[in-house]
């Protein structure tokens, strides 16, 4: 990953991790159109910059697992069910992408022929070539890893420079800064600070998929207006970086 000077790289290839929950917005449950209309918008300031874009979206927005699983249902089938729920927001910003001028393409981890493609590097790398935006909805395609975990799999399958998780705060904070106003904020952390100190970046399986084959995890606020412009140029100094 070239770099001209601290703070600031380009980059070829990137994966883009997105909540569900961003997907809502204001609204606890589904998709407000306005707000997938603002990220498709903001995607683009990237992928006209000539940048190979994967992305993974969660599915909290439509199926909460957790909750679910409180409630009674098996961990396994509440797995499933929020892989279905990921693929239908994939299939949403299939949709708003290609209106704002960026094909796309699907791929999930099991057979969806009317829709999608199933899963297959070479593939999903041809497509990225073709300067297509690649979706990967439905997880790993198994119960017990989160959307993280697929981010960072599909990253490292895709050959991905760097990991971009958009969040609702500006990084990652050593407590809940929404909860508390002197929350501290880093700019950088090491893989190994997270996992020791259990800093809420992403699931530990995730971050530590990500130090094995050395992915770095770019965590930023997706509401704050510039900050997709700023990455385009290869500006890293405004969020949480994770080596």
């Amino acid at each position: 990953m070239p770099s001209s000077d601290e703070g600031r790289r380009t980059f070829r290839r990137v994966l883009l991790k997105l909540s569900g929950e961003a997907l809502a917005g204001q609204q606890r449950f589904g998709i407000d159109p306005n707000v997938a209309a603002y990220i498709a918008r903001q995607i683009a300031v990237i992928y006209n910059q000539g940048i190979e874009i994967g992305l993974v979206v969660g599915g909290g927005n439509i199926f909460r697992g957790v909750s679910a699983v409180s409630q009674g249902l098996s961990r396994v089938s509440a797995d499933y069910m929020g892989m279905l729920a990921t693929i239908i927001n994939a299939l949403a910003l299939q949709d708003v992408l290609t209106a704002h001028g960026m094909p796309t393409e699907i791929f999930t981890p099991f057979e969806m022929p009317a829709f999608a493609c199933r899963f297959n590097s070479a593939q999903v790398i041809s497509a990225l070539k073709a300067h297509k935006l690649t979706l990967f909805a439905g997880g790993t395609g198994n119960p017990y890893f989160s959307t993280d975990s697929a981010a960072a799999l599909r990253a490292a399958e895709i050959g991905a420079e760097i990991l971009l998780k958009a969040t609702k705060v500006d990084g990652v904070f050593d407590r809940d800064p929404v909860k508390h106003a002197d929350a501290k904020k880093f700019d950088r952390l090491t893989y190994q600070e997270v996992i020791e100190r259990d800093i809420k970046v992403m699931d530990q399986t995730a971050v530590a998929m990500c130090r094995e084959v050395k992915l770095p995890i770019y965590v930023f606020n997706l509401s704050q207006e510039g900050n997709f412009e700023r990455l385009a140029r290869g500006d890293l100094s405004f969020g949480t970086l994770v080596t």
